[in-house]
């Protein structure tokens, strides 16, 4: 027992980050062959855990309602590998190591689909394969120089380089992990070793329709995301026409239709891209809280109006983005629960029914635009102070507005609305 409890070494663990960049498949042919062969074996093992998979209807009394739960049970992985293993030994026209892959993958997929099933999101039919791609395995491939090269049989392989491509020297010294296949692209991670910072600042930020309202210990500061929200109302309503033009044309319609889905998701990955790059060099070395925010929730209490809306924002967009390049300036995400954040004091703790455009606390009399409130208590949580109700608190920061006496708060004179400053992302560009 006091083994386990030794400290093995004071250092940190290390941390990665992958950066993925993309080839041209100039080997068509030859990866025809291996993308073939191992959608049959992936088909195979789909075909024999479904097999074996178990469904279960349940009836479950929810008030007045009476809901059918499914449960589902898949074969238990140790119980079923070496059996299935066999069997697809018997079709396999590859290198062995890709029997493993396949048994992964369908297992994969076969979870993928019972948590849909589950949550109401897929049927209960078998998951179908589309367009296969394989990763493959470090065991199968080697590493020379700036180019890879990838078992298919024992003794045929298929070699792919990144010399002289425009992120060869972005990847020099770097650790490539498992490539991924498919049949106009080759996807190349690599492995960044991140090295230790301890963050210096820290950054709440409140996720709103047209801004992004942020509290960082001192001040109030809003990005204005209106641009963004324009660029994707005027994409809506152009998608929409060629949505009409595609369902009279056929076949031209809907490659117009793909074309044009494609340069959307571009332009606006390509905003978030540098929006997120413009907000990490302003705060290097910084702790960032964002809210955990689910859209589906949202939809279900929003009307047809606002529903509208909220389809026109990106927030988990940045938030991903935030997440995946954070590591690479020293600093790190933290998704934080947005419940009451924008109806809690974050003096007393005091939980307001109704919030307009300005909170007001009945309690202590704190006062405080309602977005910029939500921020600030999401800098709270990030810090992990809990509100305390019995025992009057003034936070490090906090400056109440218009505040009155009462529950032995002093009024104070400085309006935290001051604090605030406008950035909008056109002038930080």
């Amino acid at each position: 027992m006091l083994r386990k409890l030794r400290i093995k070494s004071l250092q940190p663990e290390e941390e990665y980050i992958y950066l993925t960049y993309s080839l041209e498949n100039d080997k068509k042919e030859e990866s025809k062959i291996l993308l073939e062969n191992y959608r049959v074996l992936l088909q195979k093992a789909l075909d024999w855990l479904w097999e074996r998979t178990k469904m279960e209807r349940k009836e479950v009394k929810k008030g007045k309602k009476v809901l059918t739960k499914v449960k589902i049970t898949l074969p238990k992985k140790k119980q079923v590998y070496n059996t299935l293993r066999d069997e697809l030994e018997k079709i396999n026209n590859l290198a062995s190591h890709y029997v493993d892959k396949a048994i992964n993958d369908a297992y994969s997929i076969l979870r993928s689909w019972k948590r849909r099933v589950e949550k109401g999101q897929a049927s209960l039919s078998k998951p179908t394969l589309r367009k296969v791609y394989v990763r493959v395995k470090s065991t199968l491939r080697k590493v020379e120089g700036e180019e890879v090269r990838i078992t298919v049989r024992p003794y045929e392989y298929i070699t792919f380089s990144w010399s002289h491509k425009w992120f060869s020297k972005r990847v020099k010294g770097l650790e490539l992990g498992e490539p991924v296949i498919k049949e106009d692209k080759v996807y190349l991670p690599f492995r960044y070793r991140l090295p230790w910072f301890t963050p210096l600042d820290f950054l709440s930020i409140d996720s709103n329709l047209y801004t992004l309202d942020a509290y960082d210990g001192e001040k109030f500061v809003t990005f204005s995301m209106k641009e963004l929200y324009s660029m994707k109302y005027g994409m809506e309503l152009k998608r929409g026409r060629i949505q009409s033009f595609a369902s009279k044309h056929g076949r031209k319609g809907k490659e117009l239709l793909r074309k044009y889905s494609h340069r959307e998701r571009n332009r606006v990955l390509d905003y978030v891209h540098k929006f997120v790059n413009k907000l990490l060099e302003m705060y290097p070395l910084t702790l960032f809280a964002v809210e955990k925010l689910d859209k589906q929730e949202m939809f279900e209490d929003a009307n047809d109006s606002l529903s509208k809306k909220i389809s026109r924002t990106v927030w988990r967009s940045i938030h991903r983005v935030l997440k995946y390049k954070a590591p690479l300036y020293g600093s790190f995400v933290k998704e934080v629960n947005p419940h009451l954040t924008s109806k809690s004091c974050p003096r007393c703790g005091w939980v307001s029914r109704k919030v307009g455009r300005t909170f007001h606390c009945e309690r202590c009399g704190f006062t405080l635009d309602r977005q910029l409130n939500a921020s600030l208590n999401i800098y709270l949580k990030m810090c992990g102070f809990p509100h305390i109700r019995d025992i009057p608190r003034v936070w490090v920061g906090v400056i109440p507005l218009k505040g009155r006496r009462g529950n032995g708060f002093p009024r104070d004179s400085v309006e935290a609305q001051g604090l605030r400053i406008d950035i909008k992302y056109y002038e930080i560009l």
